[in-house]
This record gives C-alpha cells, sequence and structure tokens, in this order.
C-alpha cells in the first residue's frame, strides 16, 4: 500500500464525523476539472508516506477522530487496500471511501468484509459522456454496478457531482438521475476553476441561481440533496 499524502483532520470530508484524510495516487480517469492532477499525472512526484508511521499517528489521534478518508487519484487501485483498511478498523475507526465507482469488484470485496461504513461515489455525468473523463474507453457497465452497490450494500453513502459547466446540465442530471433512482443522497459540488486542472476545462462556474435549477432536478430522483462548495 503507497500512501502518497497525509493530511490533519476534517469534518467536512466525513460528514458528522472527524476525520484524518489520506491520499493515494493514480487514477483510471483523466477528467479535465481534477483537482487532484499531481496525484494522477505523476503520482511518484510525491514520496510515499511509510505506512507504519500513518498508522502509529492514526492511533495516537483515536482521541478526537472518530475515522479515515480514503481519497486519490483512485484508492482502489491501490495494493494491499483491504489490509491496510483492516489495520484502520483495527484501531476503532470507521473508513469512509471516495471512489469513481470503476472498480466494483473491489469495492464488493470491501463492502462484504465490512471494511467500509461510508462510500462516496463520484457520479461525474451521464453514462453516455464518460469517454470524454479519459484518453481510452471508459467501462460505464462497472460505474452502474458500483451505484448499485452502493444503494444496495453500503451501510452509509453519498454520490457525488461536481457541477462543471457544459459536462454537467440539466440534461445530464436527469440521466444521471434515472440511475441512481431512490438514493438517499446525492451531493452537488461547485467547479472551482484551477489553474492545475488537467486538459481543458471551463473558467467560470454556475452562477448560485443555476445550482438552484439543478439542485431541483436532482430532488426529483433521491430523498436528499445537498450543495456543497455553493
Amino acid at each position: 500500500m503507497r500512501i502518497k499524502g497525509f493530511q490533519g483532520t476534517s469534518l467536512l470530508d466525513f460528514p458528522g464525523r472527524v476525520s484524518s484524510l489520506v491520499f493515494t495516487g493514480s487514477c483510471n480517469l483523466s477528467c479535465g476539472f481534477c483537482h487532484n492532477p499531481g496525484l494522477v499525472l505523476d503520482p511518484d512526484q510525491y514520496p510515499d508516506y511509510p505506512l507504519d508511521d500513518l498508522l502509529d499517528e492514526l492511533k495516537q489521534r483515536r482521541s478526537f477522530i472518530d475515522g479515515v478518508v480514503l481519497s486519490g487519484g483512485e484508492p482502489t487501485l491501490a495494493t494491499g487496500l483491504a489490509g491496510f483498511l483492516e489495520q484502520v478498523k483495527g484501531l476503532g475507526l470507521q473508513v469512509k471511501l471516495d471512489s469513481n465507482g470503476l472498480l466494483p469488484q473491489v469495492l464488493s470485496s470491501l463492502l462484504g468484509r465490512k471494511l467500509i461504513d461510508y462510500l462516496a461515489i463520484d457520479f461525474k455525468t451521464s453514462p453516455s459522456r464518460y469517454n470524454e473523463l479519459h484518453t481510452q474507453p471508459v467501462d460505464t457497465a462497472a460505474l452502474l454496478a458500483s451505484c448499485r452497490l452502493a444503494i444496495e450494500n453500503a451501510p452509509e453513502y453519498e454520490f457525488r457531482t461536481t457541477c462543471v459547466p457544459g459536462l454537467v446540465t440539466e440534461k445530464e442530471l436527469h440521466e444521471m438521475g434515472r440511475v441512481i433512482k431512490g438514493a438517499r443522497r446525492w451531493v452537488l459540488q461547485q467547479f472551482l476553476p484551477r489553474e492545475q486542472l488537467l486538459g481543458d476545462a471551463p473558467q467560470e462556474a454556475y452562477p448560485v441561481a443555476k445550482f438552484a435549477q439543478l439542485r431541483q432536478v436532482a430532488a426529483s430522483y433521491v430523498e436528499q440533496v445537498e450543495g456543497r462548495g455553493w
């Protein structure tokens, strides 16, 4: 297991719980709006965080954190992921996993072993447009399988969509909503233009008034819609 980053504590990233953030490198997508492009394009530019040191720090933090958020990059690509999560759970900490959902077999195994307490699936746009997110064809059947896994098997979960102008419109949200209809929670995140984005990405975000329209569309498919960063 190669850890590429370890941050302090956060409440936002694990709803209702104080958590430590852990990052892995590499990804099986190359989204133009990625907020961690270095972890995608060249993860080896970052030194590995010693695993024993990380576990020792988490052990010391147990008195004031509730869990660990594992993000990336794409954590399900990491060798030794299950073993690492077993050690985290052995510390009495909860686990939130952020994933793009393209490796449902990994998610299924982790859920079956009760190593995930909260699963966040980044549902980026309508499945028909996923090939725009990578240099190679994307297996959208895998994405759909992970969506069902989250709804049917995850103890807690959310679907998370960054509202990138042009990529996420009302049309795409309707198509996405039909995939996750009946889900508990859908988080719509504000897109933040940044210089370090991969590829070509919009230079401006949607105005708040537009978000209200997008949120109304999403609310017609799921139990709860949350806005983040608006």
